[in-house]
């Protein structure tokens, strides 16, 4: 029998971009209870509702996935509710755990967490030692306390709640709203869009030098099932795929794919953020037995198909 076979798994997010791949993992690992309940039936941010949703779905294993994220334009929009409620959310829902006596608690943190300048590649052991970046501490630190948190609870209460640390997600179902999204699906859609339209020039944020590193999110979904089947341990585990690039070859390698032939205009007016991004995944490997598997390049392919097949066909008809 699978692990999952007799467990009954909530996803907080689960019909958001990570938690839908986790939930599609889930069924694949053969758990037929899962719930994932919708926002507008239980706000995580309101302790009443966290505490009936344990109440009623009284899941065995909680999978925390529920976020309010966004690009640097959002989060410098909106610093107090990305804390808020990313901290209430966490808050609440671990300790209504703590009331139900779940078997674990499965949380999801952030790559934002971590310091500003932390040595590349960042290693778990380097999480305290700095404060986050401007223009997303708010959020990183809302998501850095549930850690303290799930450790707190562990030593008092016995609470088994591990800590995963994602970097820069991607991939099919991703969130391509400029005014909201994280570089990928932005890059994405401006190339689709200029292409469709023979624009001769796109505008792209920053200078391009910074790095990032970025992991598909069906790898990171195969992580956290396999985490919440496998690891036990209060200290937090990177996901991540070990790559770093530049935004500039990235978005070259975007181009590419894409097809666009116009001319890329930077604009160093506007923020880079963290200066570089690469995150050491040897405990990962060493707790759980996870590597990322998909390269960049096919990433990113799939990504871009599923962007011309479901988006921009869409506004096509609508034009």
């Amino acid at each position: 029998m699978s692990f999952w076979s007799n467990r009954r798994v909530v996803v907080s997010g689960g019909h958001g971009f990570l938690g839908s791949f986790v939930v599609e993992r889930l069924r694949a690992a053969g758990c037929e209870q899962i719930v994932a309940p919708r926002s507008r039936e239980f706000n995580l941010c309101e302790k009443a509702d966290a505490v009936r949703l344990f109440a009623e779905a009284k899941p065995d294993i909680f999978i925390h996935l529920a976020a309010v994220v966004g690009g640097i334009g959002a989060n410098r929009k909106n610093p107090g509710r990305f804390f808020y409620e990313n901290a209430a959310m966490g808050l609440n829902a671990i300790e209504a755990a703590r009331q139900h006596g779940v078997e674990k608690f499965v949380c999801a943190g952030t790559i934002c967490s971590y310091p500003k300048f932390t040595p590349v590649p960042f290693r778990e052991e380097d999480f305290w030692n700095g404060y986050p970046e401007e223009t997303n501490a708010p959020y990183g630190l809302a998501k850095k306390m549930l850690l303290v948190q799930l450790q707190a609870y562990r030593e008092q209460y016995g609470l088994n709640g591990i800590y995963l640390t994602p970097v820069n997600l991607y991939g099919p179902r991703d969130n391509f709203d400029l005014e909201t999204s994280h570089v990928i699906p932005a890059l994405i859609r401006k190339l689709c869009d200029a292409k469709k339209s023979g624009a001769a020039e796109i505008v792209a944020w920053g200078t391009g030098k910074v790095t990032r590193e970025f992991l598909y999110v069906a790898d990171a979904a195969e992580a956290i099932v396999l985490a919440a089947e496998e690891y036990a341990k209060p200290d937090l585990v990177n996901l991540g795929s070990g790559n770093e690039i530049s935004i500039r070859d990235l978005l070259e390698q975007i181009r590419q794919l894409v097809g666009y032939t116009g001319s890329v205009r930077w604009d160093p007016s506007a923020p880079d953020g963290q200066p570089r991004r690469c995150l050491d995944t040897s405990r990962a490997v060493a707790e759980f037995g996870w590597r990322a598997k998909t390269n960049l390049r096919d990433g990113l392919r799939n990504t871009i198909d599923w962007y011309t097949q479901h988006l921009l066909s869409r506004q096509s008809v609508s034009a």
